[in-house]
């Protein structure tokens, strides 16, 4: 069991910052100094990769590779890694959205602007390159990444499938000509990654400094046009030609009359079985290098998953077919050893997924906006148990105050009820019932800690776009707001 503790969820590009979208500069070093003073130990994010098609982290281009959207231009200057006054006529960008488009676009020249003054200023850039991308902990999967990505910029907008064949096909000769002849462009994707990771590993040495820990978050799936899919087809469900035969997602549920159908190739469970899941393991290796401890999404999928045929419209004509069950997250710990893994067990729940949970020692979760749906639901506080964590919502939720405001009578009645409270202030009722549980962790959304609407609701499950653009401002982070949480942690003995 783990201490009691609280936390935050609030993923990095939703800070304040004058560049369009959050950071891993300045705005997040504010962030952690707040939640120090609020008294919370425990900084939540979601999957750190880059984002492809729809800009959503859990569809990322890279089960490895880091963001270089979240790269900071203001550690850039201070590095000596841009020219003077670069930063002095900066685009006038939304500030309560992430307008992913040109934000992209202005990051993309300035980072390449990076890489030029780099080169110039800095005569031991080639050999630290060399360095960063033989070491253990990127060889694995860096050279796969920084060809893919060269190659997606040879031939834009076509997917991997539509490459030349020899490409597709991984033929050694055209693998090998296709690096030579783009080593310019794989050298700038190199270091884009060892820019990311190492503002992200001075970042983590501030979070423990200040006695907070990083709670990752791992998706089941990868995207089809990922690199992973490209590197390592023989793992996912794709044909000869390198189309997908069945793909995943979700029955009918809470979300959607139609379920969910997140198009991503599904696993071969057998072929990573016979190769000891060491394509798993290499991924969770670095997602304990990235945080203190992990949040594994979609978790029921391991006990059984929906698998649905390629091109169908919906989820709904889908079957469940078994997963690998415990023996992938006993091939994680004989490798690993036993890191702290938090299991994502939201959806369709069964005995086969309860029975996995009881066999692996993973914390569950436990929503509360959720828990007024029926009488005595699982999620009430009363039927909490401490090896969990609870939430008021996830990033695939509602605000509280925009959930609360749009749900049915008789769950706002038992909601009320339960609580003891008239509605006036939900959210941090919520909040209050989140930090009052017996569960070990309570992490809440910034937008519920901002007591904030609907306008501000990160993902929205089933929409196609504008999902995943909403960002807080620096009011958000009031020292009185901080005083409110502080005073909750410590009546509730979640401070240290």
């Amino acid at each position: 069991m783990a201490p009691r503790s609280a936390g935050l969820l609030l993923h990095p590009t939703s800070l304040p910052s004058r560049f369009g979208i959050g950071d891993l500069g300045p705005a997040a070093d504010v962030l952690l100094d707040w939640m120090a003073s609020a008294g919370l130990s425990i900084w939540q994010v979601m999957p750190l990769g880059p984002t492809g098609y729809g800009n959503s982290p859990y569809g990322c281009l890279s089960a490895f590779a880091g963001n270089p959207h979240l790269i900071s231009p203001e550690i850039l200057a201070a590095n000596g890694l841009l020219p003077s006054g670069a930063l002095d006529a900066v685009p006038a960008f939304p500030v309560e959205r992430v307008d992913f488009g040109p934000v992209r676009e202005w990051k993309e020249t300035l980072l390449r602007l990076s890489f030029e003054t780099a080169r110039r200023a800095r005569p031991s850039l080639r050999d630290e390159l060399e360095a960063f991308a033989g070491a253990p902990e990127q060889r694995e999967w860096l050279d796969d990444w920084a060809l893919f990505a060269a190659l997606s910029l040879r031939f834009p907008g076509v997917g991997w499938a539509k490459w030349p064949l020899e490409i597709v096909e991984r033929d050694p000769a055209a693998l090998a000509a296709a690096r030579r002849e783009l080593s310019d462009e794989i050298a700038f994707q190199t270091y884009l990654q060892w820019l990311f990771f190492g503002q992200w590993e001075r970042l983590r040495a501030g979070a423990r400094r200040r006695g907070i820990s990083v709670m990752g978050d791992v998706p089941i799936y990868v995207a089809y046009g990922s690199a992973d899919v490209w590197a390592c087809r023989r793992f996912f469900t794709v044909d000869a030609d390198g189309h997908p035969e069945t793909v995943a997602g979700v029955p009918p549920d809470y979300f959607s009359a139609t379920g969910q159908l997140w198009g991503y190739p599904l696993y071969r469970w057998d072929v990573l079985a016979e190769d000891g899941y060491r394509w798993w393991v290499e991924r969770m290796r670095l997602n304990f290098r990235l945080a203190d401890l992990v949040r594994i999404d979609h978790f029921r999928g391991f006990a059984a998953f929906w698998e649905v045929k390629a091109g169908e419209a919906t989820a709904v004509d889908g079957r469940w077919v078994p997963g690998p069950g415990a023996a992938l997250f006993s091939a994680i710990r004989n490798a690993l050893g036993d890191f702290p893994i938090v299991a994502e067990d939201l959806g369709t729940i069964d005995d086969d997924v309860r029975a996995l949970l009881r066999e692996t020692g993973f914390p569950g979760m436990k929503v509360l906006q959720f828990a007024f749906s029926e009488p005595d639901h699982p999620y009430l506080p009363h039927r909490h148990v401490p090896d969990s964590v609870v939430y008021t919502g996830t990033h695939d939720n509602d605000t509280t105050c925009g959930w609360f405001r749009s749900a049915g009578e008789e769950e706002r009645a038992r909601a009320l009820d339960y609580l003891g409270t008239d509605g006036r202030d939900i959210a941090w009722d919520l909040i209050r019932a989140a930090f009052t549980s017996v569960a070990d962790r309570a992490v809440v959304p910034l937008q519920d800690v901002a007591r904030l609407g609907s306008d501000a609701r990160m993902n929205t499950p089933g929409r196609a776009d504008g999902n995943w653009e909403w960002r807080a401002r620096p009011f958000h982070f009031s020292q009185e707001t901080a005083a409110g949480l502080r005073r909750l942690a410590v009546l509730t003995g979640r401070t240290a």
